[in-house]
């Protein structure tokens, strides 16, 4: 099964206006998912280095899961926040504010002046969980996110991409702007239409699609 990004959206509403699942447990198991996948990537090395890069959006919140996870295994993840925390809002503002009571550092980066905070994060990184952009993503990317990928992909450091590589158009495939090019691409709910397509395939890496409880009706009404 393929999704469209209308499709999994629609599936998110449906989970939670007409099941009552509420968001947060959506996002709890998706950066928890995530969370695992970067785990092996570190080779369950809780000295290993992690940066990992946060959207003001929903995926940023899984981010922030992903984190909070990574930390309770013994790992002292870098955060780094792309939008000021009254940008924030929902599901990710929750879990945003879970670990920084946790105390957990969180490295706000709004403009181009903030870029040395990016190249040093990512430099001292093993790992890189890219959280920046979703399925929602309409134009080219600019500003400190675009260079931030630019930032990733000169890296050479393995990445784990949250739900999608930040940059790529869900439907089509194309790469708006710039791209991530992941090693492993943990998608939410079933590979996204455009991932075998135009730019895709040189992107999204290894996909794995992770499970994260939208019911088996829902599921179901899609395949019908």
């Amino acid at each position: 099964m393929q999704v469209t990004r209308e499709q999994v959206r629609e599936m998110d509403r449906r989970a939670i206006e007409d099941f009552g699942i509420p968001g947060v447990i959506l996002m709890e198991n998706a950066g928890r998912a995530v969370a695992e996948e970067t785990w092996k990537l570190a080779e369950q090395n809780p000295h290993a280095r992690v940066a990992i890069l946060c959207g003001k959006g929903n995926n940023g919140g899984d981010g922030y899961v992903v984190a909070r996870h990574l930390f309770n295994r013994g790992m002292d993840p870098a955060v780094i926040m792309f939008a000021r925390p009254a940008d924030v809002s929902g599901d990710a503002a929750v879990n945003l504010a879970i670990i920084r009571k946790m105390g957990l550092a969180v490295e706000e980066v709004t403009s181009d002046d903030d870029l040395c905070k990016i190249e040093a994060a990512v430099s001292a990184a093993d790992v890189l969980v890219d959280a920046l952009l979703g399925t929602g993503l309409a134009g080219d990317v600019r500003g400190p996110i675009r260079r931030a990928i630019e930032i990733i992909n000169g890296s050479g450091k393995a990445v784990v991409a949250v739900d999608i590589p930040s940059g790529l158009d869900a439907n089509t495939g194309q790469v708006l702007g710039a791209c991530v090019a992941t090693d492993v691409t943990v998608t939410f709910v079933a590979p996204k239409i455009g991932f075998e397509r135009a730019d895709a395939p040189a992107h999204v890496g290894t996909i794995v699609t992770a499970e994260i409880s939208i019911p088996r009706q829902v599921l179901e009404e899609k395949d019908g």
